[in-house]
Order: structure tokens, then C-alpha cells, then sequence
């Protein structure tokens, strides 16, 4: 992994320095004690899911309708992670279940399994990781659920939306302000690109071209204590993916079609378009929702537990 050894990285992860002696059962162990503690508590209720629309009246989301019309529902209480899960973390995952050599391989997908200790490194253990597929994803929430008997998993597309508008607020970011300020970082040609930039603005929405992302919590939080759910990397959801679902969805906890609409081509709902670059028509908006193959590479996630009381 990039000539850095993961469980050495895992142990900078938690305490933020080389720990001497730090074994595989002590990393995962502490891992698994950061993923407890990154957790926010989201108290459920009723909110409109979808495209709610700007003040005058127009959708934000012009380039597709995937967002409309919205649907009044209602969701339980659950936590998610105020973190994207970073390349620290899921390399211990990798590393316990002995998952990296499923790609060795294959070398457009190696760049997805690295992890690095140098801060300008793009697979600096405390940036968001990118998975080499949607399994991978799914994988490393399960694997929390298995190792802390919690019942982790990856957030259906109306838990993402509900806790990325803050309870359903009506915002098209999941800032601070609910507006953007873009930091500059990536607009430059990639050459110029120097990752010990101080971070400005409070998001990070440029560029797919690029693949260079700031640290988790590097731009202020949401009002409910999130980063990053605009901008960084886009994230996967568990929601089978389909177009006009919102015209079908159930009002109480929706959570996408039972199964592929084409089982020829699998797609799961991507949320946070903005994590994959620039946008238009309100792209890079909280409603912007599509779908990608599972087999698709690249795309970042974040965990939920699914328990209606506080877990911390």
C-alpha cells in the first residue's frame, strides 16, 4: 500500500501519532471505538423529501426531475457519521479482512486501495477514501456492525437528505450557512496544485478531473454537526437507484426499490453530486440524486446505525 504499512498508518488514525507496539487487534479495536464516537444522533420526524425549490418558485435541480416531485415522509431516529469515511479507516477493513490482494491486480483500481502518512499525499489517512466498488462500501459498514454488534449501515437516500438539511430544512447545501463559498484549491491546472494550501471557503466542489480532496473536517459543519455532505467526494447510498421513485415512495421510511430496475446494469443512488466536481443547474445541491453501477469506482461513503436512541 503505496510502501506505507496500513496497521502503522491505522494507529495514526486513532491517536494521531506512531504508537510503538500497536497491534492488529489494538487498531481494529480503535478503529472500531472512532466509528462509536464519530456518530451524531438525528432525531426522526417528518420533512419533504426532494426538490423543495428556490424562493421564487423554480427548481434548484434543472438538468434532471430525479428530484421531483417531492414527497412528504416521515423517518425514524437513527446516527450517522459526522465524517466521510477516510483511508485510514477502511484500510484497516481491507487489512483485517484480508480484502487488498482482490485487487492487486488491477491497476485503474490500486489508486483506491493506498493509504499514506504524508499530509500532501492524496491518500492521506485522514481524507475521505473512494471505494473500488459499491460492495466495498456496504462491506465496511457491515463489518462495523459484525465487529460492535451495532446494527451499522449505509444510509438509505432519504436518511442522507434528512441529516444532510440539517432535519429536513429547506437548504440546497449542507453547510454551515446552507450557501456556498468555494474553496479555490482545485481550480488551478493540476500542476499548481499544492496540497499545503490552508483550506477557505467552507466547501470543496471542484474538480473531477482532479483527484486530490482536503481532509475530513477541513470546512465547517452543517447545523446538526456533519462535514463534508457537500463537496469532497460524492457518497453512496444503500437505495437501489430509480429515476422517478419519488412518485412511489412510501411515507414512511423509504428506502428505494426492493430490487435493480435492470438487472443487466445494477445501479445504487449516488447522493452529493458535488463530491465528483463542478455543477450546473443545481448539481451540486442536497437534492441532486442519480445512480452509478455498482461496480462503479471512486465514490466516498459514510455509515449510519440504524438504533432510534443515541449510541454515545
Amino acid at each position: 500500500m503505496s510502501g506505507v504499512d496500513p496497521l502503522k498508518v491505522a494507529c495514526l488514525v486513532v491517536v494521531q501519532a506512531f504508537i510503538s507496539g500497536c497491534d492488529e487487534d489494538e487498531v481494529v479495536s480503535q478503529v472500531l471505538t472512532q466509528a462509536i464516537d464519530n456518530q451524531v444522533f438525528v432525531q426522526g420526524g417528518e420533512f419533504v423529501l426532494g426538490d423543495v425549490g428556490k424562493p421564487d418558485g423554480t427548481p434548484y435541480v434543472t438538468l434532471t426531475d430525479h428530484s421531483r416531485p417531492v414527497v412528504n415522509v416521515r423517518i425514524d431516529s437513527y446516527s450517522i457519521s459526522r465524517f466521510e469515511t477516510t483511508w485510514g479507516e477502511i484500510a484497516v477493513y481491507y487489512e483485517d479482512l484480508e480484502r487488498s490482494d482482490l485487487y492487486a491486480d488491477q491497476f485503474s483500481l490500486k489508486k483506491y486501495l493506498m493509504v499514506s502518512d504524508d499530509p500532501l499525499s492524496p491518500n492521506y489517512y485522514r481524507k475521505p477514501a473512494r471505494v473500488p466498488n459499491y460492495g466495498e462500501a456496504e462491506g465496511y459498514c457491515a463489518w462495523l456492525a459484525e465487529r460492535t454488534g451495532l446494527p451499522f449501515a449505509l444510509p438509505t437516500e432519504a436518511q442522507w437528505e434528512y441529516a444532510a438539511r440539517s432535519r429536513g430544512r429547506e437548504v440546497p447545501y449542507a453547510t454551515d450557512t446552507g450557501d456556498i463559498e468555494r474553496d479555490p484549491y482545485l481550480r488551478r491546472p493540476k500542476e499548481y496544485v499544492d496540497p499545503s494550501t490552508p483550506p477557505s471557503g467552507n466547501t470543496l466542489m471542484h474538480s473531477s478531473l482532479k483527484f486530490e480532496r482536503r481532509p475530513v473536517g477541513s470546512y465547517p459543519p452543517n447545523p446538526l454537526g456533519l462535514y463534508d455532505m457537500t463537496g469532497n467526494v460524492a457518497e453512496w447510498t444503500q437505495d437501489w437507484f430509480q429515476s422517478d421513485y419519488y412518485r412511489h415512495a412510501p411515507r414512511e421510511n423509504p428506502k428505494g426499490p426492493d430490487g435493480p430496475l435492470d438487472t443487466e446494469r445494477p445501479e445504487k443512488t449516488v447522493r452529493d453530486w458535488a463530491g465528483v466536481g463542478e455543477h450546473i443547474g443545481g448539481g451540486g445541491t442536497v437534492f441532486a440524486r442519480s445512480g452509478r453501477h455498482i461496480d462503479s469506482s471512486g465514490n466516498g461513503f459514510r455509515c449510519v446505525v440504524n438504533r432510534s436512541e443515541p449510541i454515545n
